[in-house]
């Protein structure tokens, strides 16, 4: 495994743009894989990955000025550049780990393993990688670059975390119609005041995370949910 172990410390005030993925083209890199995940915090839904590979053809169009990290845009505005996103883009592909694998090998690694799924997943094989985070990915032969707080700087990461986000938010309303009472198409599975009240008066679903506390406490386990309502293998 080749990785580039200095993390990049940001200015948050500094306008995001091309700086980072230009000084890599220059150097000689010709496609450029980006990876940020979502969803290691919530109680319950999986986490996703997504990767995203630019060539040094990419250029910031008037439709993409928009691109931030997600957490800083609203859904319509997310939903809006995903398609953009996808066409622009040399090749883009997610990886998805459930809340099952979750609890079998930790919220880390599973979020290594869905980075990993997606880079197995997409068409191209990128040159280098640029990473959201404080680590590289374990066991891939690619060249990378962890960067801390990558999606707020770094134009490429920012629009994976705009994929990962968007796909995300969708498989957790599908899953709201599965289970309506715990209301994932409005918390999206984190653990808002909503979700723990539905987690107290029904008990935890067969989507949530038995790993995490509060479930991993014994009494959420034995909640009236899990008495009264067979869970359901998915």
């Amino acid at each position: 495994m080749y990785y580039n172990k200095r993390i990049l410390y940001i200015n948050y005030n500094k306008q995001m743009d091309l700086k980072k993925e230009q000084e890599l083209f220059s150097c000689g890199y010709k496609l450029i894989g980006a990876i940020d995940e979502v969803g290691r915090g919530p109680l319950a839904g999986p986490v996703v990955s997504a990767c995203v590979i630019i060539d040094n053809t990419f250029k910031i169009s008037p439709e993409l000025e928009a691109i931030r990290d997600s957490k800083k845009l609203s859904p319509k505005k997310r939903q809006e550049l995903f398609p953009i996103i996808k066409n622009s883009v040399k090749a883009v592909a997610i990886g998805i780990c459930d809340n099952k694998i979750i609890d079998k090998i930790n919220i880390l690694q599973a979020t290594f393993l869905s980075m990993r799924k997606a880079l197995n997943t997409i068409d191209l094989k990128p040159d280098i990688i640029l990473v959201d985070g404080k680590f590289p990915i374990p066991k891939i032969d690619i060249k990378q670059e962890a960067i801390i707080s990558g999606d707020n700087i770094i134009f490429s990461i920012a629009m994976a975390s705009i994929i990962a986000k968007v796909s995300r938010d969708f498989m957790m309303e599908e899953m709201d119609k599965k289970y309506p009472e715990y209301f994932f198409a409005k918390h999206k599975g984190y653990g808002t005041k909503l979700h723990m009240e539905m987690i107290e008066k029904f008990g935890p679903c067969p989507i949530h995370r038995f790993s995490f506390a509060p479930l991993s406490q014994p009494s959420s386990k034995s909640s009236p949910y899990l008495k009264h309502r067979p869970i359901q293998k998915d």
